[in-house]
């Protein structure tokens, strides 16, 4: 370590001064200095810098979990404890997030209250089975942005969002109309949500029964019947919005925007996900419908099969 410091320094102070202060020779640190380097140094280094061009790559939103999912799949072979150990010793950690300070849920009313529907099973079997709604706020210096996004349970994708300056229902039903449009999903869909006036009002709850769609409600004061929506804010602000100056409105709704189509849903990787994206995760499962599409060609449907058998094998393809 002695040498070390006397080598990094040594364009600054005096080498026989360093070593009098840290009580080393000198030949002793001219003979370290031309021992050959070990292979084991070289791979740190390399390794080093990999590491510190994910983290780069990743604009600092990146762990080490995700870091090392990035590099396995650039084929290097380190463990997670060597890239853990190695961020932590040169300083290198994610973005930290500060605790919430803005309500956003409003459930004092005596609106009609949904059943809950999931009972906090996060799974979904496809796409466009189950969505989750929340809403979040954001600073600027024009004043407070409220985000409503709506989340695909299956492959967490935000397939609807919507940024306005105030949080009526019209926020919330300008998220879930996008995701309704972009989507395009089939009667019996399930949109669970929390209590939020904006969630129970009638002009939303309309929308939902205009479209097939199944209303679900966490339980009161149970933040965790909603949790996965609340961990897409979470990551939202820990990556995008903390530390950020947003100058207005403009500028908040581009960025943000930005970070939920072009990083959130097409490039972050999500542990839940094998450490893929959305987008990737949602590739695959069409990828192995796909596989599954020849099923058709036996011609079972024309040799007059029963409906049970049909609707079997379309089960198998979901």
């Amino acid at each position: 370590m002695s040498f070390r410091f006397i080598e990094d320094h040594r364009n600054a102070y005096p080498v026989r001064l360093m070593c009098a202060v840290l009580e080393v020779s000198p030949a002793g640190y001219y003979a370290w200095r031309d021992r050959p380097v070990s292979e084991r140094t070289k791979s740190n280094a390399t390794l080093l810098a990999a590491i510190r061009q994910v983290h780069r790559d990743s604009s600092g939103r990146y762990g080490s979990p995700r870091v090392h999912a990035v590099l396995r799949r650039q084929g290097r072979g380190a463990s997670r404890g060597r890239i853990e150990r190695m961020m932590r010793r040169h300083g290198i950690r994610a973005i930290m997030a500060p605790p919430r300070r803005v309500r956003t849920t409003d459930s004092r009313h005596d609106l009609p209250i949904a059943p809950n529907l999931i009972a906090r099973d996060f799974t979904a079997p496809a796409p466009n089975r189950v969505w989750l709604a929340d809403i979040t706020y954001i600073p600027t210096a024009e004043g407070w942005l409220y985000l409503a996004a709506v989340m695909d349970l299956f492959s967490r994708k935000i397939v609807g969002w919507a940024m306005r300056d105030h949080m009526q229902v019209e926020l919330a039903s300008s998220a879930l109309t996008m995701a309704i449009q972009q989507q395009r999903p089939q009667a019996g869909l399930i949109h669970h949500s929390d209590r939020g006036v904006q969630y129970a009002c009638a002009h939303y709850t309309s929308l939902l029964e205009a479209h097939g769609i199944r209303a679900s409600m966490s339980r009161i004061g149970n933040p965790y019947d909603n949790a996965k929506a609340e961990s897409f804010m979470k990551t939202l602000k820990h990556e995008e919005v903390d530390g950020r100056a947003y100058r207005d409105v403009d500028q908040a709704r581009a960025e943000i925007g930005n970070f939920i189509d072009h990083v959130y849903n097409a490039r972050r990787l999500h542990s839940a996900l094998g450490y893929r994206s959305p987008a990737e995760y949602e590739a695959d499962h069409r990828a192995r419908r796909t596989d599954l599409a020849p099923v058709d060609a036996l011609g079972l449907q024309g040799m007059g099969k029963s409906t049970a058998m049909r609707q079997e094998l379309a089960n198998v393809r979901r």
